[in-house]
């Protein structure tokens, strides 16, 4: 019995390490996760294909103002050949009579070629102005794209960095509590402890690990999440380097510019003249329904005739036509509908520069903010740390003197608490700096610099 016990001991520990290899987690860096992102995200890949959708809707445009080429043919089959009807006297006949003479013959064929070419079209040239715009409102949209993954999978990926130090933190506090709870164990063993103690210590040590479940869940969360915005399979496992809390830590601790900031260079605001050019083209585009178009257009065609199926061979009868046209269209009046869609047009355009004074404060403001949140979390963070390290001296000084016999069991308790208070809190400030550096970083339109970090 025993040895069958083992030997299923030893499948199951194979077993298990076979699955851990089949689901090995992929550790990424911030660079990793912001080029993923960039290759694979939805959003990326929406922005992509709008881009493309632009430059077709500018050779659509553009074929406009090319020539027009069609052919068709047609073959006519008559079994009641059409009549005409003549005054008699043309055929030798008496004044005054009809006679109905059959004009044709049984089989008819045509076919022809029609071109067209637009001299003088404003709406035409106008319309292809504003496709080109709007490719290029595209491209803009697709950096605008390409700058909101990058802040949010950025933000996230620190929120989980921050997170996971906290998880290791709550581990040292669980670790220092199960230490103290074999000495207690010892101690009550040997009646120099009361169970009371004891039993305090492993109410902490619940509540600890009740924490840590929570911090598990936070983890998962913040990965799937972090996943979502990368664009990668959610049941992929990933995984941040060892190194990433030292990194932030680092960066924690350098200048940051917080000048250069020009709201005209920030693709948001960009857009937004792209849109008013775009505007102020579709206004032409209807002011170009009041100018008159001019256009040549020409045709050949070639008609065959005869009783019998033959057509377009020399037993057939055979001729052809060729014509050539200058058009010109001239608009006179049509309801005040072009006025209408101009004065529209004209609103639509004062509309969006209202809108632009309302986002160039809104995005000076963000600028702002950002600007003060940084030197904030940088003060906050320097207070943060030292009060960490005192409430660490704190805890190993209550320690020592608990292990003495000089300090409560209450006084220790009090002492890991306000060490895991300070660490965290020392973590939630680095975070707020990272995001605040990342809006800063946004703000001054200089977000791809975070792939280069």
């Amino acid at each position: 019995m025993v040895q069958q016990l083992k030997q299923s001991a030893v499948v199951l520990f194979v077993l298990a390490l076979s699955v851990d290899s089949g689901f090995s987690q992929q550790v990424i860096t911030l660079q990793d996760a912001l080029n993923y992102a960039l290759e694979n995200s939805e959003v990326m890949k929406q922005a992509k294909l709008d881009v493309e959708n632009g430059n077709q809707k500018v050779a659509e445009s553009l074929s406009s103002a090319l020539p027009q080429i069609n052919a068709a043919s047609s073959v006519t089959g008559n079994p009641i050949v059409q009549s005409f009807v003549l005054p008699a006297e043309f055929m030798g006949g008496a004044p005054g009579e009809f006679m109905a003479i059959r004009a044709g013959q049984t089989w008819s064929a045509m076919t022809q070629v029609t071109l067209s070419q637009q001299l003088y079209n404003q709406q035409v040239f106008s319309g292809l102005k504003a496709a080109r715009g709007s490719a290029q409102y595209y491209e803009i949209a697709a950096q605008l794209s390409e700058e909101n993954v990058l802040q949010q999978v950025a933000t996230n990926y620190y929120q989980l960095v921050v997170t996971r130090e906290k998880m290791g933190t709550l581990d040292a506090n669980i670790t220092r509590v199960e230490e103290l709870e074999k000495i207690l164990i010892s101690q009550v063993e040997n009646g120099l402890a009361k169970k009371i103690d004891l039993d305090r210590v492993r109410v902490n040590k619940t509540n600890l690990e009740a924490q840590k479940l929570e911090l598990e869940n936070a983890v998962i969360q913040m990965e799937n999440l972090l996943k979502y915005y990368m664009g990668m399979p959610i049941e992929e496992r990933i995984s941040v380097p060892e190194t990433a809390h030292a990194d932030l830590e680092s960066y924690a601790k350098g200048i940051i510019s917080t000048d250069q900031f020009n709201v005209e260079n920030l693709t948001s605001f960009r857009m937004l003249n792209k849109q008013a050019e775009l505007l102020t083209l579709q206004t032409k585009v209807f002011k170009a329904n009041y100018y008159p178009t001019l256009s040549l257009s020409g045709h050949y065609s070639y008609n065959t005739q005869s009783n019998d199926f033959n057509l377009y061979s020399k037993k057939a009868l055979s001729y052809d036509m060729a014509a050539v046209s200058l058009n010109l269209s001239i608009p006179i009046f049509d309801g005040l509908a072009k006025r209408a869609r101009v004065k529209s047009s004209e609103i639509q355009l004062e509309q969006l520069r209202q809108e632009m004074t309302k986002t160039s404060n809104a995005l000076t403001m963000s600028f702002q903010n950002a600007k003060l949140q940084i030197s904030n979390s940088l003060k906050t963070i320097q207070v943060q740390e030292a009060n960490k390290e005192l409430a660490k001296e704190v805890y190993d000084i209550t320690n020592s003197n608990y292990q003495l016999g000089l300090s409560s069991l209450t006084d220790l308790i009090n002492a890991e608490t306000e060490l895991r208070t300070a660490e965290n809190s020392y973590n939630e400030a680095l975070l707020q700096y990272k995001v605040a550096e990342i809006e800063m970083i946004k703000a001054k339109g200089e977000i791809g610099t975070l792939l280069n970090k």
